[in-house]
């Protein structure tokens, strides 16, 4: 995303429960604004019109696209935007430059921008079947546990 176009933006993400953290960045790496929203379905359409009221808005990095971020993925997904999951700062970029919503959001945006969040979000199939991975993973250990038990008290 190195080169984008004048006019066009990407937009950054923080995640929480409650609430989304929303940052836009033109071509140049300039700081258009950010705003919080809640994490619901008008929420999410809130902050999708606060980015393309800045101007095209050509990706979006979130991070934790398959946690807290699944609802505004999907929505930004429905619009017809790129998302791409954005891996949390080192924790030594943390204490250095700090750590708030606004910031973590700026960040996001500007790892979309240098081309740091290439890994394309989490659809609701592969999570689907991350659910489904793992309640074959717990089942197969439940039954060589019992298997183990049984053996032994022989």
């Amino acid at each position: 995303m190195t080169n984008l176009e004048p006019g066009t933006l990407v937009g950054g993400v923080d995640t929480h429960a409650d609430t989304i953290h929303v940052a836009a960045v033109d071509s140049w790496g300039r700081q258009l604004g950010d705003q919080e929203f809640p994490t619901t379905p008008s929420g999410y359409r809130q902050a999708l019109a606060f980015l393309t009221g800045r101007g095209e808005v050509v990706g979006i990095g979130i991070e934790g696209t398959s946690s807290y971020g699944v609802g505004i993925t999907r929505a930004a997904g429905e619009a017809g935007i790129a998302v791409f999951e954005v891996v949390r700062p080192e924790r030594a970029v943390r204490r250095r430059e700090g750590k708030s919503d606004p910031l973590d959001a700026y960040q996001a945006a500007q790892a979309m921008l240098s081309g740091r969040a290439t890994a394309a979000a989490k659809s609701a199939d592969i999570t689907a079947l991350r659910a489904l991975h793992n309640a074959r993973r717990s089942a197969v250990k439940a039954r060589a546990a019992a298997q183990s038990r049984f053996a032994t008290n022989w």
